[in-house]
């Protein structure tokens, strides 16, 4: 088989571990900078051109699309799955993940515990509706367009969470506003699914002082057993979402798990590091069933 991992840097410690795993089951990998690839589209069929050349014979994908370019990476995806090709992340699947608001509006009405969320439209004097809605402060305002943790603010009182909100309506910024959990302590829940299974898991916690648990601001990992139903709400998250490789972001709360996020492109190196299970191997393994049970035509738009 010919697997294409899409990253714009074949120096990540994800992209490279696929692409090691991909070698090790036998495959021939490689790297496509999607932000370059060139989509023709025309009467003879959808095809792809990369470097100058059009790819051909690619029998799956692995999308690693950064949320920068959600927009042509899942164009790029789409294309791929058009040509035939099996992708380990559906193209519609990634942009219903991206899109905070919707994947909320998505796992509510699938009943999964979350914490109370509430988004507004621009509009003078609404603060203090917004507030009430979640509960009062403490409580934590989110830009829809953040990543690893930036964009997200712990508003501590009333005041500093309407001067906060305000500030971001100023700016014309959309954001959300959650209800704060004190009981999760600056720590929190990565599952990871392949193929409805959770293969791995892990607990990350917040630097000292400091409410975000991202290791990309300092958070510490540890491997954790989930619970039957931390394990059952992770699995439905991510099917809710349509998504067969997820990172599923959770809350310890007094009233059960509380999913945060649902990530369609999460990153390996913490997941492996903490747990020392092949994560990408498993990734591998969930194209090769895929690919051979495909249907010889593909048609998905």
């Amino acid at each position: 088989m010919k697997i294409a991992i899409l990253s714009r840097n074949p120096n990540l410690y994800s992209t490279r571990r696929l692409f090691e795993a991909i070698q090790t089951a036998g495959h021939e990998a490689i790297i496509v900078n999607h932000s370059v690839c060139d989509l023709i589209i025309e009467q003879e069929g959808p095809s792809i051109i990369y470097k100058g050349e059009k790819l051909t014979d690619i029998d799956a994908i692995i999308p690693r699309i950064g949320a920068s370019v959600t927009f042509y990476g899942t164009a790029v995806v789409r294309q791929f799955e058009l040509m035939g090709a099996f992708s380990a992340v559906h193209s519609q699947a990634i942009v219903r993940s991206r899109d905070k608001l919707r994947s909320l509006q998505i796992l509510s009405s699938a009943g999964l515990g979350m914490p109370k969320t509430a988004f507004t439209n621009f509009s003078k004097g609404g603060e203090k509706q917004i507030i009430e809605h979640v509960g009062g402060a403490p409580l934590i305002i989110k830009l829809l367009e953040g990543t690893q943790g930036l964009g997200v603010v712990l508003a501590e009182t009333r005041k500093a969470s309407q001067s906060v909100i305000e500030a971001f309506h100023g700016l014309k910024a959309r954001i959300i506003v959650q209800e704060f959990i004190k009981e999760a302590k600056g720590a929190d829940i990565r599952a990871f699914i392949v193929n409805g299974k959770v293969v791995g898991a892990m607990k990350r916690q917040g630097a000292e002082g400091e409410f975000r648990s991202n290791l990309h601001r300092g958070g510490k990992a540890t491997i954790i057993k989930l619970s039957r139903v931390e394990k059952a709400a992770a699995l439905n998250a991510a099917k809710a979402l349509g998504l067969d490789v997820a990172g599923v972001d959770m809350l310890q709360s007094d009233r059960g798990p509380l999913i945060l996020e649902v990530n369609s492109s999460p990153g390996l190196e913490g997941i492996e590091k903490a747990t020392g299970i092949d994560i990408a191997g498993a990734i591998i393994k969930f194209i090769e069933e895929g690919v051979n049970k495909r249907p010889m035509k593909i048609s998905s738009q």
